[in-house]
């Protein structure tokens, strides 16, 4: 995305400490967006977000909550039992976030179907050995 389509000053996409695209590459990563959604509804154990995102590895939705706890994102709280509980909460910053997704989310969801026909129309196209496979 070039600066002068947006109005966005140089000065504020490299502020300092924490450019935009930083914050940007961080709550739009595929892991970062399916977290957030996932602990929307309150509280959430490790254990259940890891089943309820298909694909994580438990590192990386270790590394991808860590992350975004760092980024004050997530809060992380442990319950002085044995075993020890582990939840993970969105923040109010999140919880803003999450909003915005959905917006993101409800489009997608509108146009899925004419996103899988113009691929196809454009495979089609420009790529025909894929629809000899």
């Amino acid at each position: 995305m070039s600066q002068g389509n947006t109005g966005v000053t140089s000065q504020v996409v490299h502020a300092e400490g924490c450019p935009v695209q930083e914050v940007l590459d961080r709550v739009a990563g595929k892991w970062s967006v399916m977290i957030i959604v996932a602990a929307a509804h309150g509280p959430i154990r490790f254990t259940e977000l890891e089943r309820s995102i298909e694909g994580i590895s438990r590192r990386m939705l270790t590394l991808t909550l860590r992350n975004l706890e760092r980024d004050g994102l997530v809060t992380r709280t442990v319950h002085p039992t044995v075993p020890p509980k582990v939840e993970y909460e969105l923040t109010p910053v999140a919880r803003e976030l999450h909003a915005s997704l959905l917006g993101l989310t409800d489009w997608a969801e509108r146009h899925r179907v004419t996103i899988a026909e113009s691929r196809a129309a454009y495979d089609a196209l420009h790529r025909p050995e894929l629809l000899d496979a």
